[in-house]
């Protein structure tokens, strides 16, 4: 659908939407600038992120254990290691304590290259290798560490072929996002972006519906038909959605909610979308 062809005001029934058709290629986002990486990316903490890298593709330099401990999954990992013939040290914890971006290292800190974020075709491409319509999770700022991991292991979980960041003010995967996500960094697919709503239109030019999480949204998620191809976007932390890339959205959605609090932890509401979408595709298959 060519974008002249888009409806010019939000749908008064989100459930009944107009057909987009999902096309397999388009015009590419602007060329991506490069960021300083302030915190490092080069280091993956605790054990079970260490073990899901050892069984993922991640190439390891070196993994550090702390001397004398040798218990439960730490067998694990040295198996894993002597396996694929890495370089395993025994050092003093206090060393671990003081590497450790997330003070939560149990005893393991494996150094490895840093994440290669991807671009967003080769988002697409997951989908299509899987045959599945497209489903991205777009992320608006979020700076939490532990939402972001939190985010990443739901998306995981819920079947979502990859997911969008801004390069700026947005954490990346750093060794908190890395743990938090217990892992499933290593199968999840994440780009970066210069301009998040450049990225928007660009899904939108692919046939990919748009939903934003937001409080004062036109339609409850329950009330969409979210079986197609679709991108969800969730907002930054206090701040929710950008002003700019709420008008980019074709659907708000909202949560129900009865409590006394008027607003979500942002891995939490980001979590009920995608499981409503996973819901609704698993009752169209």
């Amino acid at each position: 659908m060519r974008k002249n062809d888009r409806p010019q005001t939000k749908e008064k029934n989100p459930a009944r939407r107009p057909e987009r058709r999902y096309t397999e290629k388009a015009a590419p986002v602007a060329k991506e600038q490069a960021q300083e990486i302030e915190i490092r990316e080069d280091i993956i903490e605790g054990r079970n992120a260490v073990i899901e890298a050892l069984r993922g593709d991640r190439t390891i330099e070196q993994i550090m254990v702390a001397e004398g401990d040798t218990q439960g999954s730490v067998n694990v990992i040295l198996a894993l290691a002597k396996e694929k013939k890495l370089i395993v040290k025994f050092v003093d914890r206090k060393k671990l304590d003081m590497i450790s971006e997330t003070g939560a290292h149990q005893g393991v800190i494996a150094k490895v290259t840093p994440y290669k974020y991807c671009s967003i075709d080769d988002i697409i491409d997951v989908a299509e290798e899987r045959k599945e319509a497209p489903f991205i999770l777009i992320l608006d700022e979020i700076e939490d560490p532990h939402n972001f991991g939190a985010l990443i292991r739901t998306a995981e979980v819920c079947g979502v072929h990859g997911i969008i960041i801004p390069k700026r003010r947005n954490v990346g995967v750093t060794p908190t996002v890395y743990k938090s996500s217990a892992g499933a960094v290593e199968h999840m697919k994440i780009t970066k972006v210069t301009n998040i709503n450049a990225a928007i239109e660009s899904l939108k030019d692919k046939g990919i519906w748009i939903y934003g999480a937001d409080m004062e949204g036109e339609a409850f998620c329950f009330e969409s038909d979210l079986s197609g191809a679709v991108g969800i976007v969730v907002g930054s932390e206090g701040k929710g959605i950008a002003k700019l890339t709420k008008e980019k959205c074709d659907v708000l959605l909202r949560i129900p909610m009865k409590g006394k609090i008027s607003s979500l932890n942002a891995s939490v509401a980001g979590g009920i979308l995608m499981y409503e979408v996973m819901k609704q595709k698993l009752k169209r298959e």
